[in-house]
């Protein structure tokens, strides 16, 4: 026989004292022959009773969802955003774009590269490459400004017709290379200069090298990394993260990054402008020091050193920088964070890792007073985590992938760095070589070029604004400005009929707003030989009477096209006899 009890019941049979005659009764009623036992008490619940239950489960479940908000350092998040502060930007920013100092300077594509290449740092690459080529290269003869300019501007050539790796004989060459690499300089003195080209002096480098691994470049650095602040203004949206110039060579401080196409290089944390991709700042990563351990908190060090003097911004970064206590000292700064995060960090809430349970595209947020944290599950056993000081509620996208307005802002302005790479390295300038500093000033030049073409835009806005392609017609017009002064003082004209060309338009366009009427025949012929040369037009030869030949060279004295089959050579004072 089976005897129900209530939950009231139940508790105070088991609580009262039990008198020695129920004791009997009991164990009677308890025994039977078959050994079994014949009393079940079935607890149940009446509405009375069930109301002291849920207070024990309602504790536990407090107790569950509290270790669920509370990260490992301690850190109390809440579900809700109740206690959650407005995100309001600082007033009084710099206002976005080139800056006073920039647009007073810029006049033309050649003056806007040369705020960043300063006749400072083209002195230096001028005494230190004599220095180097008198110690080392027989018969040197000391090179210039404006022949350093002209190599540069060869430089900056080669990236524009995708020469990057192509060998220099074939850019020289008669048939298949370019005319204007022959007329700006001979190939040898290219090579020459290429291989002579040094930044510091070698001779009391080692010294240096003991406290600085950035000693056999570090005054063109200095003064290169300074003037990049000093010429633009970034907008309201910023992006911190790292650069690999491709470098296999040997280097002390050479990085292997995996994620990154070319894997091995020199890395260069930069901050950009999101709008533009302006390199506003570039530090180089030149590894712990020697005997010391390794950097801890590296990430929020670089951010922190990279957005100075950058009131009122938001920056965005990936999951090696990010961290709330970053998130707190920037915000000290005025200066928002949008960022993802990894998992293992300790300040993270056990609710936004959990993963077991939850849809797909799904989102689950958590709020401080200051700092918001969503996890998205984009799909099945993903998570993306993302913390953020500049969003403030739990707001997502009404599309179809239901995405937080965190994930939206972080993916609009996370690649602004990585935009400068593509650009850069679309017309890079980079040549082969086994040293390391002449790698990173081939760098120096890409990103100089790009940041004066954003420079140049900004300032105005109506050039060739109809092209699609205006960064390479830039590139192209400042690559020809850089080596026009060094083909119009050449003496020798090249071998090639294009090339000589060039060269005698050079010399025509650099004589005419200085040429003085002069009664003297000599140079009344060369004049109208330029003149005629510097037409760009080509006729047949007056001479040849089977071919039909068209040709460039005209008669200083009749002005007839002539080829070079029936041209003589003579001298300034045969000439004059």
């Amino acid at each position: 026989m089976k005897r129900h009890f209530s939950v009231s019941e139940a508790l105070d049979r088991i609580m009262r004292p039990v008198s020695p005659g129920e004791m009997q009764e009991s164990e009677l009623s308890t025994s039977d022959t078959s050994g079994q036992s014949d009393v079940d008490f079935v607890v149940e619940s009446d509405g009375a009773s069930s109301s002291s239950s849920p207070d024990l489960s309602t504790e536990s479940e407090e107790e569950n969802s509290a270790s669920e908000w509370t990260s490992k350092s301690g850190q109390i998040w809440l579900p809700t955003n109740e206690e959650t502060t407005h995100y309001v930007p600082a007033a009084g920013g710099l206002i976005p774009g080139p800056t006073r100092y920039a647009v007073s300077r810029i006049s033309s594509l050649e003056s806007s590269f040369e705020l960043f290449f300063t006749a400072e740092v083209i002195n230096t690459i001028v005494s230190m490459t004599n220095l180097n080529g008198q110690r080392t290269a027989q018969n040197w003869i000391d090179v210039d400004s404006t022949e350093v300019r002209a190599y540069i501007g060869v430089l900056i050539l080669a990236g524009v017709f995708k020469s990057k790796g192509e060998s220099t004989a074939s850019m020289w060459d008669c048939h298949h290379g370019r005319a204007i690499f022959r007329a700006t300089m001979s190939h040898s003195k290219f090579k020459l200069i290429n291989s002579v080209l040094r930044f510091d002096d070698k001779l009391n480098r080692p010294a240096r090298l003991r406290e600085d691994k950035l000693a056999p470049i570090r005054a063109i650095w200095e003064m290169w990394t300074h003037r990049l602040p000093m010429l633009f203004n970034p907008g309201r949206d910023v992006c911190v993260d790292e650069q690999l110039v491709p470098f296999k060579g040997r280097c002390r401080f050479r990085q292997y990054m995996p994620s990154k196409p070319a894997k091995y290089g020199l890395k260069i944390w930069v901050t950009a402008d999101v709008a533009t991709s302006y390199a506003w700042k570039c530090q180089l990563y030149t590894g712990k020091a020697a005997g010391a351990a390794a950097e801890v908190g590296q990430g929020k060090r670089v951010v922190l050193e990279m957005t100075e003097n950058l009131p009122g911004v938001t920056v965005t970064c990936d999951n090696f920088f990010t961290t709330y206590s970053l998130v707190q000292e920037l915000l000290k700064r005025k200066v928002a964070l949008v960022g993802t995060i990894r998992k293992n960090k300790p300040e993270l809430p056990p609710k936004l890792l959990q993963l077991r349970g939850r849809p797909v595209l799904s989102s689950t947020f958590a709020f401080t007073t200051t700092t918001t944290a969503v996890s998205y599950v984009p799909k099945r056993r993903r998570n993306v985590l993302l913390l953020s000081s500049k969003h403030r509620d739990a707001a997502v996208n009404d599309d179809e992938k239901k995405k937080p307005v965190i994930i939206t802002d972080y993916n609009h302005c996370k690649g602004a760095v990585d935009n400068l790479d593509k650009v850069v390295g679309t017309y890079s300038c980079r040549r082969k070589t086994s040293r390391w500093p002449q790698v990173l000033f081939f760098n120096v030049v890409d990103v100089s070029a790009f940041n004066a073409f954003v420079l140049f835009t900004a300032v105005d806005p109506s050039w060739e604004s109809r092209k699609s392609h205006k960064r390479r017609l830039f590139l192209e017009a400042l690559g020809k400005s850089l080596v026009a002064p060094q083909m119009a003082r050449r003496v020798c004209l090249p071998r090639t009929l294009p090339a000589a060309a060039l060269v005698q338009e050079a010399q025509a366009t650099a004589a005419a707003p200085r040429e003085a009427p002069d009664t003297d025949s000599t140079v009344s012929s060369s004049s109208s030989s330029s003149s005629s040369s510097s037409s760009k037009k080509r006729g047949l030869c007056s001479i040849c009477t089977g071919k039909k030949k068209k040709v460039y060279t005209c008669c200083i004295r009749c002005d007839n096209f002539v080829c070079k089959e029936h041209t003589v050579s003579c001298c300034k004072f045969c000439w004059e006899d």
